[in-house]
């Protein structure tokens, strides 16, 4: 047994004592506490934010910042009056002149005027379909539903007028200008279907009738086109295909 103690006492025998262990505790507190200074000073200092050198304005640059140099003309109110005083109005940027307008109905209403080639040859479209509707509608007033009827006899026969008179004329007509001519010239059969909301129109009154409106829009038709294309010499020529497309419209006024 003493054998087996003194080899314990030789076992755990050591040179560690308490003293030992406070002072290495002592050194690990001063280690903490070193360390957690320096985080808290590390997290109290700002990082130093990223710039880029294109930041950096030499100290010679005297100029404003976002306030570049102002043009007084270019601000004045006089240049913005003067943009508005020069723009057309609008009805003229639409193509719309009623002083032409006025003129070509006066001109299909007296086939014997004299037509004005120059106002004649514009490409104005206001007056046809203003007359195109008149026309249906004084149909519908007589019982007759024809709006379709009226706007696709006009478009297949703007068609066959537009190249029969560039088969015949040297010049050539734009179909926009054959589309004026025929609709300002409706402006006759107008007249017939409004007599048709008052009286039938089928016997013999309504036949002759008919045939003088016929012939009145055929021949302002071909005089119009006649002085538009220098086509002298031709206007009975031209007056024939009007006639049966007027004669069309007139079959749908009687019947």
């Amino acid at each position: 047994m003493s054998n087996l103690g003194q080899f314990d006492s030789d076992f755990y025998q050591s040179n560690y004592n308490i003293e030992n262990q406070e002072q290495s505790y002592n050194d690990s507190n001063a280690y903490g506490n070193l360390y957690g200074s320096r985080k808290q000073q590390a997290s109290e200092e700002p990082q130093a934010a990223f710039v880029p050198p294109e930041m950096f304005v030499s100290s010679s640059y005297a100029g404003q910042f976002f306030q570049p140099a102002s043009n007084q003309d270019y601000y004045s109110p006089s240049s913005y009056i003067d943009s508005f005083d020069e723009e057309p109005p609008l009805l003229e940027e639409l193509g719309i002149n009623f002083d032409h307008i006025r003129q070509k109905t006066l001109t299909v209403l007296n086939p014997l005027k004299p037509a004005d080639g120059s106002i004649m040859n514009e490409t104005d479209l206001t007056g046809p379909i203003l007359f195109c509707g008149i026309l249906g509608a004084s149909l519908l007033l007589a019982g007759k539903v024809q709006f379709g009827y009226v706007y696709g006899t006009s478009a297949i026969g703007c068609l066959g007028i537009h190249a029969l008179l560039n088969l015949m004329s040297s010049s050539g007509v734009s179909y926009g200008c054959v589309a004026s001519v025929l609709g300002y010239c409706l402006i006759p059969m107008v007249i017939l279907s409004s007599c048709a909301i008052f009286f039938s129109l089928q016997g013999t009154f309504g036949t002759v009738l008919a045939l003088v409106i016929i012939g009145w829009c055929s021949l302002s038709a071909s005089k119009i086109f006649t002085s538009a294309l220098a086509m002298e010499g031709q206007q009975l020529l031209i007056a024939y295909p009007c006639a049966l497309l007027y004669g069309l419209f007139a079959l749908l006024t009687v019947f």
